[in-house]
């Protein structure tokens, strides 16, 4: 069965990165367009951001441009999402999504697959 498997979160200090990883399983991984979404305690899970099938198009949420970036590696089947000068409001669990569908239609309704979600907990 399908699998996207994160890791790298933990606890780090304002202003510090991270990197999470999301290993996929079961899936031709190729064939899907892969993304970050978080959700903050009380709050709704929101998009962070996506990239193409190829990894030659990528978007990002106002609120993490410039400071996130989102790649993802084909050969190895993962996809990555590299978070510098992070703030205490990143704050969240992250869930890798794996959706068949268009690249630019990266709605929670969208997605086929999640993973589990790793926390991120930035201390001011």
């Amino acid at each position: 069965q399908v699998q996207l498997v994160e890791s790298g979160g933990g606890l780090v200090q304002a202003g510090g990165s991270l990197r999470l990883s999301c290993a996929a399983s079961g899936l031709t991984f190729s064939g899907y367009s892969m993304g970050w979404f978080r959700q903050a305690p009380g709050k709704e899970r929101e998009f962070v951001a996506r990239i193409s099938w190829s990894g030659g198009n990528t978007y990002y949420a106002d609120s993490v441009k410039g400071r996130f970036t989102i790649s993802r590696d084909n050969a190895k089947n993962t996809v990555y999402l590299q978070m510098n000068s992070l703030k205490p409001e990143d704050t969240a669990v992250y869930y890798c999504a794996a959706t068949r569908g268009s690249y630019y239609s990266f709605r929670l309704s969208d997605i086929d697959y999640w993973g589990q979600g790793t926390q991120v907990t930035v201390s001011s």
